[in-house]
């Protein structure tokens, strides 16, 4: 997300641009790990990376009028996707060593991803729930095309609470702007709520309840 003006006003500060770029980069390392894992030739590790890092902050650009989108106008979200792909093409062995690398990466891109996504949408003047709405997008886009392009069924969708983390973390730094609070306090209590969240569905297996459907003839 590169710094934008709306009314002649800077729109991101730069403490959400590094809030932004780190996620960029973990994210990306998400994508880069699920690639290795499913055995992508180096230029596949690059693509699944890329989209995985950009896919989420691409969509909302474009829905709240902010084009070209910041992913592909700035050179640092490139650069930052590309190391991440080198990394964990080169290194895979040693990024495998961490307990499930794709989900703590993942993790950490949805708590930053999703505050970001609320952040820049209210500096585009969407309201608070657009701007919650935003960020949770933000913070799901990126992983579920990464499912796809691996044929996987999206996390969000078969998984512990993953989106209702996102949406938490975005409701919590859209909550601190409604209440004057500075995005330097609201920013990280939302990334850091959503990412507790998060690894805490994943350590206790917490589920949203699922349908159950028993066809014609299944006892």
């Amino acid at each position: 997300m590169s710094p934008a003006g709306v009314g002649g006003h800077s729109v991101v500060n730069t403490f959400l641009v590094v809030f932004d770029l780190s996620g960029t980069f973990v994210f990306a390392l998400s994508g880069a790990t699920a690639a290795v894992k499913h055995k992508l030739d180096v230029f596949g590790v690059m693509v699944l990376c890329f989209a995985a890092a950009t896919a989420g902050g691409i969509t909302r650009d474009v829905m709240i009028g902010a084009v070209p989108p910041a992913a592909i106008n700035d050179w640092r979200y490139v650069a930052l996707s590309i190391a991440a792909g080198l990394i964990a093409f080169l290194w895979y062995p040693l990024i495998d060593r961490l307990s499930s690398p794709v989900l703590l990466f993942d993790a950490a891109g949805l708590g930053l991803f999703s505050v970001v996504g609320a952040d820049k949408a209210l500096a585009f003047h969407a309201g608070p729930i657009a701007a919650t709405l935003l960020g949770m997008m933000t913070g799901i886009g990126g992983g579920m095309v990464r499912d796809v392009l691996v044929m996987e069924v999206p996390t969000v969708l078969r998984t512990e609470l993953y989106a209702v983390a996102a949406l938490v973390g975005a409701a919590v730094a859209v909550g601190g702007d409604l209440l004057g609070l500075s995005s330097h306090l609201a920013a990280p209590l939302g990334a850091i709520l959503c990412i507790t969240l998060r690894l805490l569905a994943i350590r206790y297996g917490w589920r949203l309840p699922v349908a159950h459907f028993r066809g014609r003839g299944v006892r």
